[in-house]
C-alpha cells in the first residue's frame, strides 16, 4: 500500500516578499483553487475569486483547476499572492452592462427635461426610423439580458470592481452618446429613406437572431457535468454555418448587427461606436482563434478568427 508524501506550501506577497502564510500536510491531489481556500482561513478578506497565485512574482496567475502535484514544484513549494481587488460575479457584470445603456437610451427617447431645449420636453420624433431605432437598441440589450440570465453559463470566474466601473462608463455613455443624436429634434433621417432604413433593419434582425443562435450553440456545446472539452462546429441551425468559416460567429453577428444600426441611422457616433467595437472584438477572438488552435490539433484550418477568409 502507497504512502502519500504530503507538500508544503509556502505562500509570499508577490511584491513585498513576506511571507504570509504556510500551509502544511497538504494533499498533493489538492487544487489551486482548494489552496486559495485554505489561504482563506488564514486570510478572511481575500477570498478566493481575490486572489492571484504565481509561481513565480511575474508569472501568470495559475488556473484554479491546476493540480498541484501536476506543477513544476517540490514537496515544499513556494507561491506568490497578488490581490485583484474586490470582485464580481460575471452574471451581475452583464446585468450592469445591459441595464445601464437600455434606461440611459430610454432618457433620450423621451426627451425628459433639460435634455433638449425646454420646448423639445417630452415630445416624439416625427420620424419613423427614431422610433424603428429605439426598438433596435432596446431589443439588443433585453436580448442580452434575456442570454445572461437563461442562456450563459458562467463558471465561478469573476472580475474586478474597478474594470465594471470602466465597462459601465464605456457601454453607458457611448449610449448616452449615440441615443443624444438619434433621438436629436435636429435629427435628419437617412440619405435614401425608407429603402436604406429597411434594408438595414433586415441586416440588424437577421446578425441578431444569428448572434442568439450562437449563443445556444456554445451554451449546448458543453453538457452540465461533462469534462471533456471540444470546439464548436456547425449545426442544422443556417445560422450556425459560419462557424465553417470564422472561431467566433457571436462576434461576426454582433459586428453585422451594429452595421446594420449604423447603416439605418446613418449617425456617425454610431459608426464611431462599431468601429471601436469591432477592433475590441477583434481582439477577443483572435484570442479564442489561437487558443482553440493550440488546444485542438484538428482544429479546421479553413477558420478565420472574425471575418471570413479575411481576418
Amino acid at each position: 500500500m502507497s504512502r502519500t508524501t504530503f507538500f508544503e506550501v509556502k505562500v509570499l506577497d508577490a511584491k513585498t516578499k513576506e511571507q504570509l502564510c504556510f500551509l502544511d500536510k497538504v494533499d498533493p491531489r489538492s487544487t489551486i483553487g482548494d489552496i486559495k481556500s485554505l489561504f482563506h482561513k488564514a486570510y478572511p478578506r481575500w477570498y478566493p475569486a481575490r486572489q492571484a497565485l504565481m509561481l513565480d512574482a511575474k508569472d501568470k496567475p495559475l488556473r484554479d483547476e491546476a493540480v498541484l502535484q501536476n506543477l513544476p514544484v517540490g514537496t515544499a513549494a513556494t507561491m506568490y499572492f497578488t490581490d485583484l481587488g474586490p470582485q464580481l460575479g460575471w452574471t451581475v457584470v452583464f446585468l450592469a452592462e445591459c441595464i445601464g445603456p437600455l434606461l440611459t437610451y430610454l432618457l433620450f427617447y423621451f426627451r425628459v427635461p433639460y435634455i433638449y431645449s425646454h420646448k423639445y420636453a417630452f415630445t416624439s420624433s416625427p420620424h419613423p426610423v427614431v422610433r424603428i431605432a429605439f426598438a433596435c437598441h432596446s431589443f439588443h440589450y433585453m436580448k442580452r439580458l434575456i442570454e445572461t440570465i437563461f442562456v450563459h453559463r458562467f463558471s465561478h470566474g469573476t472580475m474586478p470592481l474597478r474594470t465594471i466601473v470602466r465597462n459601465c462608463v464605456y457601454y453607458w455613455g457611448f449610449s448616452a452618446w449615440l441615443a443624444f443624436y438619434i433621438n436629436h429634434p435636429l435629427y435628419t433621417p437617412p440619405s435614401y429613406g425608407e429603402l436604406q432604413v429597411n434594408y438595414a433593419l433586415v441586416i440588424f434582425v437577421m446578425c441578431e437572431l444569428g448572434n442568439f443562435s450562437i449563443h445556444l450553440t456554445l451554451n449546448n456545446l458543453r453538457g452540465e457535468g461533462s469534462r471533456s472539452r471540444r470546439f464548436p462546429e456547425p449545426t442544422k441551425n443556417p445560422f450556425t454555418w459560419l462557424f465553417i468559416f470564422v472561431s467566433c460567429p457571436n462576434y461576426t453577428y454582433e459586428l453585422g448587427a451594429w452595421v446594420g444600426f449604423s447603416i439605418m441611422t446613418q449617425c456617425l457616433p454610431v459608426a464611431f461606436y462599431t468601429l471601436l467595437g469591432f477592433i475590441q472584438m477583434t481582439i477577443w477572438a483572435k484570442g479564442k482563434h489561437r487558443a482553440y488552435s493550440r488546444e485542438f490539433k484538428d482544429y479546421p484550418t479553413l477558420r478565420m478568427a472574425i471575418i471570413p477568409l479575411i481576418l
